[in-house]
């Protein structure tokens, strides 16, 4: 018996329930027309978005080395002169001044290879009458002397690695600058990009 007043009490809560419930609202329809409108401006306006993101995203990044400072930029018409007018007189002498530099110069390269050539010829001989004399003292003439060019060089030693050390990095400062721009249309094409899909989705399903 308890068991009977159970499942009636458990039918009229249900029917209750049902009687309480908010009937449905009828979806109104909407002209085809006006819907193919609707998604026409939402595409145009973000392919307009999405051009003006193009935009901004050929812009490159500042290398400050490459930038002129604005001093010089604000200073450039004070600091350009108007180029010289040379006269034929004056290309003239400039013309004779550079053959007679030039003819200075091959004078002075003559008499340098003729002084080296002396100094050659001299050793040689010098070395021939040498080697008459005694071959030892010859060629411990010709051996090189490695105190007239002092070098010494100091580096790693060659040993064989150690196995499982790690090498240090070291403490370093990132001072390298980044570059961020400042696009207020990053935040408001995504959500209109999510509803237009929304709406291609419930157009597909009706």
């Amino acid at each position: 018996m308890i068991g009977c007043l159970d499942v009636d009490v458990g039918f009229r809560c249900a029917d209750r329930c049902l009687l309480f419930a908010e009937p449905l609202k009828k979806k109104k329809r909407i002209d085809p027309a006006i819907l193919k409108q609707r998604e026409e401006r939402k595409k145009k306006r973000l392919e307009k978005q999405i051009r003006r993101l193009e935009r901004n995203a050929k812009q490159l990044k500042p290398i400050d080395e490459l930038e002129v400072p604005l001093e010089l930029v604000d200073g450039k018409k004070e600091r350009m002169r108007e180029a010289a007018v040379i006269t034929p007189a004056v290309e003239e002498e400039r013309a004779l001044l550079t053959k007679d530099w030039t003819r200075y110069k091959r004078k002075q390269h003559l008499k340098d290879m003729q002084m080296i050539d002396r100094l050659m010829f001299a050793q040689q001989k010098a070395l021939d009458e040498l080697r008459q004399e005694s071959e030892e003292l010859y060629q411990a003439a010709i051996q090189i002397n490695p105190t007239l060019l002092p070098f010494t060089v100091r580096g790693p030693v060659k040993t064989p690695p150690i196995k499982g050390y790690d090498s240090p990095d070291g403490e370093y400062t990132d001072v390298s600058k980044k570059c961020v721009v400042n696009n207020h249309w990053t935040g408001v094409v995504n959500p209109c990009l999510q509803v237009y899909e929304s709406n291609c989705t419930e157009e597909q399903n009706m």
